[in-house]
């Protein structure tokens, strides 16, 4: 599509005219704006660029969609569940050309296939910034763009339809909205989740299950729950864990003294006799007083 700056102004305003018109009757406009020449810029937005093109059906349809979507004739585009709905302007410059509007029914992904994905992604996503801005592996990014298992859709999932006159099922229209997605998702990498009708956080609660399990499993030997560990890594004797852990295993106990048994036993003497000769002295001295 050859661009002629005048001409471009003109159906500039017109979109302008347009959307205000769409407003009036009730529609929540939301225009998609490309700036520069790439449509998407983002990991998930490129992804689904991407496998759009990968629809060799429709190889014919795509240049003129990415024209139209660069110009800017595409005056609202909303993405819900299972579908995606929006106006495309005609290329025509005055007022009074046609505005159609594209349906897109999309098949979301089936429970299997979901947990299928949550299954083969478990521990491999470190949070849901990272999913959300695309900073993921390249098995994880390779496994959530497949066409047939992951999460973007195939020709045969997605039902075309435009109201312009176009007999093809890919008019020109259907293309620049599903260029369009791509845009919207740099913006709102959510919705893509959105429109398969699943919930991206169970990706990371999947996660930290796994996670947790295996950490689990590690629990008794990193974790010291025991009067042993703690015996082993101060070497000493602690009595209370002598005891459980003997009448666990059924062995009697010892009548033998310990080293530290011993000491406590001698220091107690001791002081038993140092109190006996205190006594004494007092004693002494009581009789001193009486006589005097």
């Amino acid at each position: 599509m050859t661009k002629i700056p005048y001409v471009e102004k003109l159906r500039q305003r017109r979109a302008v005219r347009e959307m205000e018109k769409l407003k009036k009757k009730g529609y929540a406009i939301s225009p998609i704006t490309v700036k520069g020449r790439e449509l998407a810029k983002t990991f998930w937005g490129k992804a689904w660029c991407r496998n759009l093109e990968q629809y060799s059906d429709f190889k014919s349809r795509l240049p003129r969609g990415r024209n139209y979507l660069r110009s800017g004739y595409v005056l609202d585009l909303q993405i819900g569940a299972g579908e995606i709905n929006g106006f495309v302007m005609g290329s025509g410059i005055y007022m009074g050309s046609d505005v159609y509007k594209v349906t897109l029914k999309i098949r979301p992904t089936t429970k299997a296939r979901w947990r299928a994905i949550c299954s083969d992604c478990a521990g491999e996503i470190g949070s849901l910034v990272e999913l959300l801005q695309g900073r993921l592996a390249k098995g994880v990014m390779e496994r959530l763009c497949l066409q047939k298992t992951g999460l973007f859709p195939s020709p045969k999932d997605i039902k075309l339809s435009c109201s312009c006159p176009d007999w093809a099922k890919m008019c020109k229209h259907v293309a620049a909205i599903l260029y369009g997605v791509g845009s919207r998702l740099d913006e709102q990498p959510e919705l893509l989740f959105r429109l398969h009708k699943v919930n991206e956080a169970e990706l990371i609660a999947k996660a930290g299950k796994k996670l947790s399990l295996s950490s689990a499993q590690e629990v008794p030997t990193n974790i010291l729950d025991s009067n042993e560990d703690l015996s082993a890594m101060f070497g000493l004797d602690i009595v209370g864990g002598i005891n459980s852990n003997r009448k666990r295993s059924g062995k009697a106990l010892s009548t033998k003294a310990s080293p530290l048994t011993k000491i406590v036993k001698k220091e107690s003497k001791g002081a038993a006799a140092n109190r006996h000769a205190s006594a004494k002295k007092d004693e002494q001295s009581k009789r001193q007083i009486k006589k005097v």
